[in-house]
C-alpha cells in the first residue's frame, strides 16, 4: 500500500446545540478541513460519513451523510455512510485512509458528525443503550423495552459498565477515587486552553470530587457529557502533498478491530497489531488521545495499550507524565469528558488533535517535540469488551 498522509482538518467547537443541525455542524467542518489542505471540491474521490445515533435522535435513517452534505459541492461524489458506535468517525478515517492507501482514491475525505442534545433528555441515553447486546440486556434482565427501561436515571448504561471497571482497577491497582479526579482536572486544564472545546473552564480536584455522585465511583465531572459537533479530515497520496506542498502528516496505520467476548481486550490485540503495522514501539509515542468516556478509563487504556507497565497507572497520573512535559501527555484536547463526545464526531476529533500537535498548531497546550501520535477510540460493548476499536497511529 502507498504512503497516506492527512493534509487538512477541521471541527466545530463541541457542545450542546440544540437548535443546530447536523447539516449545518458537518457543512462547517468539511469547508474548515478542505480550506485547510487547499483543496476543492473536484480534488475529492470518495467521502466517508460518520454518525452513529441520528436515526434515533433525529429520525433520519440511511442516507444521513447525503443529507448532510446536499448543499455542498460535494455532492454527486461516493458517500459512504459509517455507523460504528463511538468509532464511526474513526472507522470512517480507517476507511477513508484504505481509499488512499489503495489507489482508489487520491484524496478521501473521512467526517464524523452527531447530534446527542434533545428536547427529551433521555433519548440521548437511549441512544446510547443502543450500542450494547440488546438481545442479551432481554435475556438476562427479562426487559421487553431495553432501551426504555434500561436507563438510569441521568446516566448512560456505559457508565454503569465504567465503574464497575473501575473498582475492579482500584481493588488491581491500588488507584483511588483522587486519582480519577487528578486525571479529570487535568483534562479540564487542557480543556480550557482549546477552543473547540465543550467545557472550557479548569476544575480543581476538590471540585471534581464534590461534583453530583453518578455511580460510585463516578461522579458527573468524571464523565463525558452530552454534545453536538463534526469533525472532518482530508486524507490524500504522498504524490498529492508533494504536487500541492500540503502540510501534512503521516499515517502510519488506523487499524480496526471487534471485541472477542471472553479473549483479550480490543486495547491488548489492537496495540500489538498498530505498533507492528506502523513499525514502531510504546516508547515511541509522543502524545496519546484516548477514549476516556469516563476518567478511571484513561488509566486503564494507557496500561492496556503499553504506554506504562501494568499496575503503573496511578503512579503515571500522580507524578504528572500524563500531562503537558510529562513523558507522554495524554488527552490534550480535553479528552470525552471535558473537550466532548457527541459520538459520531469524537474519533475524527481525536485525530485532528494529533494532526495539530504533530504541526505545532496546538497553542497553549503543545507538546514540545511530537513527533508520534496515538489515538484510541472504542465503540459500543460485547458481553466484556468494546464492541469496536480503533487505533491510529500519525508521525511527522
Amino acid at each position: 500500500m502507498r504512503q497516506v498522509m492527512i493534509a487538512g482538518v477541521g471541527m466545530t467547537q463541541f457542545g450542546k446545540h440544540l437548535n443546530t443541525s447536523i447539516r449545518t455542524m458537518a457543512t462547517q467542518a468539511v469547508d474548515e478541513a478542505m480550506k485547510d489542505a487547499g483543496v476543492e471540491a473536484g480534488n475529492v474521490d470518495t467521502i466517508f460519513f460518520g454518525n452513529a445515533a441520528a436515526g434515533l435522535l433525529t429520525g433520519q435513517e440511511m442516507i444521513c451523510g447525503q443529507v448532510a452534505l446536499r448543499n455542498t459541492a460535494l455532492m454527486g461524489k461516493p458517500i459512504i455512510n459509517v455507523e460504528n458506535a463511538c468509532a464511526s468517525g474513526s472507522t470512517a478515517a480507517h476507511l477513508a485512509w484504505l481509499s488512499v492507501a489503495s489507489g482508489q482514491s487520491e484524496v478521501a475525505l473521512a467526517i464524523g458528525a452527531e447530534k446527542m442534545s434533545h428536547q427529551d433528555k433521555t433519548a440521548p441515553f437511549r441512544a446510547l443503550i443502543s450500542a450494547m447486546d440488546l438481545e442479551q440486556i432481554r435475556e438476562e434482565t427479562g426487559t421487553d423495552d431495553p432501551l426504555t427501561e434500561g436507563t438510569k436515571p441521568g446516566r448512560s448504561g456505559f457508565m454503569d459498565i465504567y465503574a464497575a471497571k473501575a473498582r475492579k482497577y482500584m481493588a488491581a491497582s491500588g488507584a483511588t477515587v483522587e486519582d480519577f479526579a487528578r486525571v479529570a482536572a487535568k483534562d479540564s486544564r487542557f480543556a480550557a486552553m482549546n477552543p473547540k472545546a465543550q467545557f472550557q473552564q479548569e476544575r480543581t480536584i476538590e471540585e471534581i470530587l464534590d461534583s453530583k455522585k453518578i455511580i460510585d465511583p463516578l461522579t458527573i465531572a468524571m464523565c463525558s457529557p452530552i454534545g453536538d459537533g463534526s469533525a472532518a479530515l482530508v486524507f490524500c497520496s504522498e504524490e498529492f502533498v508533494k504536487r500541492n506542498s500540503c502540510d501534512a502528516v503521516q499515517v502510519r496505520t488506523i487499524t480496526l478491530l471487534s471485541g472477542i467476548p471472553g479473549g483479550a481486550s480490543c486495547n491488548e490485540r489492537g496495540a500489538a497489531i498498530a505498533y507492528q503495522a506502523a513499525g514502531i514501539g510504546p516508547e515511541d509515542v509522543s502524545i496519546a488521545e484516548l477514549h476516556d468516556a469516563a476518567s478511571p478509563a484513561e488509566m486503564f487504556y494507557i496500561e492496556e495499550l503499553g504506554l506504562c507497565g501494568v499496575g503503573e497507572g496511578p503512579q503515571m497520573i500522580r507524578t504528572g507524565q500524563t500531562d503537558l512535559g510529562g513523558r507522554i501527555p495524554c488527552n490534550t484536547s480535553g479528552g470525552l469528558v471535558a473537550k466532548g463526545h457527541p459520538v459520531g464526531a469524537t474519533g475524527c476529533a481525536q485525530i485532528i488533535e494529533l494532526v495539530e500537535q504533530l504541526r505545532g498548531r496546538a497553542g497553549k497546550r503543545q507538546v514540545d517535540g511530537a513527533r508520534v501520535g496515538l489515538a484510541q477510540n472504542g465503540g459500543g460493548w460485547l458481553v466484556d469488551d468494546t464492541a469496536a476499536t480503533t487505533l491510529t497511529i500519525l508521525a511527522r
